[in-house]
């Protein structure tokens, strides 16, 4: 395992109400997969020994949670239109970047335009997937953090709703993902829309702390997923996926790991793991960082950073079975450190980025990436980074000094 500083970033906090009562099975790390168990624990345990002092981002945490509480739950079998299937229980969603073809009575087939989102994308299963996901993942945060019950309650609900109760729950596959009306029912690219799904399984590990999720519940979600997991690497869409060169690969890479470790499969995991330095780091990531496949793209920024942050997410499901692909490096070809130090100049200003980004460069989204740098490579100049794209108050409420709490600092960079 790669070692880890635990040492606090400096940042404020505010006097309020006590977390929570005293749990003496708190402070046990929590079994996470991405989010840092350890590390998260032993900022519990800081924070209780504190007294009535509580962190500004576990209360930024709070009001998203608290909003949270007022929506869901999802679910596909909502929807108004009918999967090719004629069973709503099938997920449909279609490609982000196809439109109407202006020059057809009907638009059909669709055209693309890449980095440009149609909007009826929104009206589609990807929609409360993406939902479940991000407001399971906050409310089973806010849970750990505060001890509140309404927390773990409404996000064991919003999981039970889109992937276990029968009479809502999702079929484990995705047949028709990112479909292009008048071209294709369905395709292998659409399994990225699934790779929110990784944040579900840290969201359900964070839940089995609280009695809102049962030993059922999380039976019965594994299940789940071990039948994902066959679709994902028996159906031909995943076949697809797999061959892919760029982002997709990657992230499918990450989901079958992910889900193969929850699951109870490690062995397939470690397959998958001890192949993607060969397989996806040689071949995406260049000698000077840069990552060739994402920079063709009109978000080259956005897309190097979305890559980026996959590798990152399978260095980190290697540790979990003793393969170590955080200083995986080789003649011909750079390695996850290269490849965020070949961006960071970018993020901080010092460099003007040379390919097309049809938005604007938000330097931001590297930051959590440079918080686990920090901490995966025990390297102070990280946390010197973070100060340059980000304030003091950004800073102090920043999500991840929840989910990778730790970090030295170092004005030498």
């Amino acid at each position: 395992m790669i070692p880890r500083c635990v040492c606090l970033f400096a940042i404020g906090s505010l006097v309020l109400a006590p977390i929570a009562a005293q749990d003496p099975a708190a402070f046990d790390p929590p079994r996470t997969l991405i989010l840092d168990g350890r590390g998260m624990a032993g900022q519990y345990a800081r924070w209780r020994a504190s007294g009535d002092t509580v962190h500004p981002a576990i209360e930024d945490l709070r009001r998203e949670a608290d909003e949270c509480l007022t929506e869901g739950p999802w679910t596909v079998v909502s929807k108004t239109m009918v999967p090719p299937s004629g069973d709503k229980h099938d997920y449909i969603s279609v490609g982000p970047y196809w439109w109407p073809d202006p020059d057809k009575p009907d638009g059909k087939p669709y055209i693309r335009r890449d980095g440009q989102v149609n909007p009826e994308r929104m009206e589609y299963d990807n929609v409360g997937l993406k939902k479940t996901c991000g407001n399971g993942l906050t409310l089973a945060l806010a849970w750990y953090y505060t001890r509140n019950p309404d927390y773990s309650r409404h996000g064991a609900e919003l999981l039970r709703t889109w992937f276990i109760r029968p009479e809502t729950a999702m079929n484990a596959n995705l047949n028709f993902g990112q479909a292009i009306p008048g071209r294709t029912k369905g395709r292998g690219i659409g399994i990225i829309d699934t790779a929110c799904l990784i944040g579900a399984v840290d969201a359900a590990l964070l839940l089995e702390t609280s009695a809102a999720w049962t030993d059922a519940d999380a039976r019965s979600l594994r299940q789940w997923f071990a039948q994902y997991l066959h679709w994902l690497r028996n159906s031909k869409h995943g076949r697809d996926e797999d061959r892919t060169k760029n982002n997709h690969a990657t992230w499918y890479d990450a989901q079958v790991a992910c889900f193969a470790l929850y699951a109870g499969q490690p062995d397939v995991a470690r397959n998958v793991l001890r192949n993607v330095a060969e397989r996806r780091i040689d071949s995406q990531i260049r000698v000077d960082g840069s990552q060739p496949h994402e920079l063709t793209r009109t978000k080259s920024w956005d897309y190097s950073v979305m890559n980026l942050k996959a590798f990152f997410h399978l260095a980190t499901l290697a540790d979990h079975v003793d393969i170590n692909l955080w200083h995986h490096d080789s003649a011909n070809a750079g390695g996850i450190r290269d490849a965020l130090d070949f961006l960071i100049p970018f993020a901080r200003s010092e460099k003007d980025w040379q390919h097309e980004q049809i938005t604007p460069l938000d330097g931001s989204k590297l930051a959590e990436l440079v918080r686990r740098a920090s901490i995966a490579y025990d390297e102070p100049k990280y946390e010197s980074v973070l100060r340059r794209l980000f304030s003091e108050d950004q800073l102090a409420t920043a999500r991840f000094q929840l989910i990778y709490p730790g970090g030295r600092a170092n004005d030498d960079s």
